[in-house]
């Protein structure tokens, strides 16, 4: 059967334009003025078309603090889609001492057949030896490209020699590595300094994990990176020191991506000094929500194309669980809720502010992500023979951020109060209509894994 989306105007990272666009099956078939031939025409004047949204950074069903997100597959990924995501990237996790291969195959485990939208996986590389240098070539071919390690975390980072020998492998099989960036070692010893003073609320969070050591972490791993001539990506970007050592290093001639997510774009660190417990500890993660004023400087970073990619980094915990840190600000499970509202809140306080347009919208909610980690062409553009995923935005359909509305399983919401400037009308997976006026249609879930290719971008 052949459906035309007619009335609106479709979103590529290069413009919007007035165009029809007819779908057959899970694949779109035309786009353009006057389409002929369709079964069924859907009405959607006025809506902008985006290509539906990739979120390349979640946290679903991880262990972690001594417990599990509060969203696993199911319900994390049903969340996203009814936010506008149609693919989520999450991260393959082995554990301390297992292969890349017993990583990958718990993750399949964990999301084959309860995935509402589709999906794919970044690799965690926690150690480096001959061993898991050997599994690489597999994990090519079983559609990994891309891969996670951290300059923080104790349990999961490696040196600086084993960084650099990684990021050379790496880049001689053509696959690409994003970075958690902060400088754990002196992280540590400001943590020690606040125990010792008995100051072991939520507050100590952003005193100890300060922007200018996420900075010094970037400045280091891409010295690493220029030694070793390999691309990176910086994953959860959060100011402006950060962003110039990304600046230097791109002029010099290193090729750097950057991510950044929808929190460090809209929220700021005052939350923690909240006296009520439950307020403060709920917007614990890591990197730390920073000062008002670096806002600014990360909306300028996307308007001036230097950040590439706006994900989520969804790690999502109760509030009861956020609760077993209340005697220790360290044993706070870290990570924020967000795949439901990211494409939402872009819109409303990126494009309806004009900080930036459709078009850089699109290329950082869909079109940048599915070239970077090899998704390009099948997702992240609306042309015949891509996926029929699809975003329809009503800019007229305002409404208010609720907790009590959302459907991820999580009893907050960090964006509480928040006022949309329009909303997600519908969303097609595949030429499936999943998601029409904030509820999920689809029963079960039908997401499919994405093996990707290489970074394009």
């Amino acid at each position: 059967m052949k459906t035309l989306l007619k009335g609106g105007s479709v979103v590529t990272g290069s413009g919007v334009k007035r165009a029809d666009v007819l779908l057959e099956g899970e694949k779109i078939l035309q786009v353009g003025r006057r389409v002929a031939g369709a079964d069924q025409v859907v009405d959607v004047t006025g809506c902008l078309l985006f290509p539906g949204f990739i979120d390349a950074h979640t946290h679903f069903d991880l262990d972690v603090a001594g417990t599990t997100t509060a969203d696993d597959f199911y319900s994390g990924s049903r969340a996203a889609l009814r936010g506008g995501t149609t693919t989520v990237i999450d991260f393959a996790c082995p554990n301390k001492g297992e292969s890349l291969h017993q990583g990958l195959d718990l993750w399949h485990r964990k999301a084959d057949g309860k995935t509402f939208c589709d999906y794919g996986f970044h690799m965690t590389i926690d150690d480096w030896n001959e061993s898991i240098r050997a599994e690489l070539p597999d994990m090519f071919a079983q559609g990994i490209s891309s891969f996670k390690m951290y300059l923080t975390y104790p349990a999961m980072m490696i040196g600086d020699r084993d960084m650099y020998w990684a990021l050379k492998e790496l880049r001689r099989l053509g696959g690409i590595c994003g970075v958690h960036c902060e400088n754990a070692g002196v992280i540590d010893g400001m943590i020690a300094e606040r125990k010792a003073a008995g100051e072991l609320s939520p507050a100590s969070h952003p005193r100890t994990r300060p922007p200018y050591l996420e900075a010094e972490a970037v400045s280091r791993l891409l010295r690493i990176a220029q030694a070793a001539d390999a691309p990176v990506v910086i994953v959860h970007l959060t100011n402006r020191e950060a962003l110039l050592e990304v600046d230097h290093a791109r002029k010099r001639g290193q090729t750097v991506y950057v991510e950044t997510c929808p929190q460090y774009l809209l929220l700021d660190e005052s939350v923690y000094f909240n006296e009520d417990y439950s307020a403060a500890a709920r917007y614990v993660c890591a990197p730390p929500l920073r000062d008002k004023a670096e806002q600014e400087h990360l909306w300028k970073g996307l308007r001036r194309g230097a950040i590439q990619t706006v994900s989520t980094d969804h790690c999502s915990f109760t509030l009861a669980q956020k609760d077993m840190g209340r005697e220790d600000f360290t044993k706070i499970p870290g990570g924020l809720p967000g795949v439901e509202t990211r494409g939402e809140l872009l819109y409303s306080y990126g494009v309806a502010k004009r900080r930036i347009t459709p078009a850089q919208m699109c290329r950082v909610l869909s079109e940048n992500p599915a070239r970077l980690y090899g998704l390009f062409p099948r997702k992240g553009i609306l042309r015949p023979g891509s996926d029929a995923d699809i975003v329809v935005y009503d800019p007229g359909a305002s409404h208010v951020i609720r907790a009590e509305g959302c459907v991820a399983n999580v009893d907050y919401n960090p964006y509480e109060g928040f006022v949309t400037a329009g909303g997600i009308r519908q969303v097609w997976l595949r030429g499936q209509l999943s998601v029409e006026n904030g509820k999920v249609l689809v029963e079960a879930p039908a997401g499919k894994y994405m093996a990707r290719g290489k970074n394009s971008l």
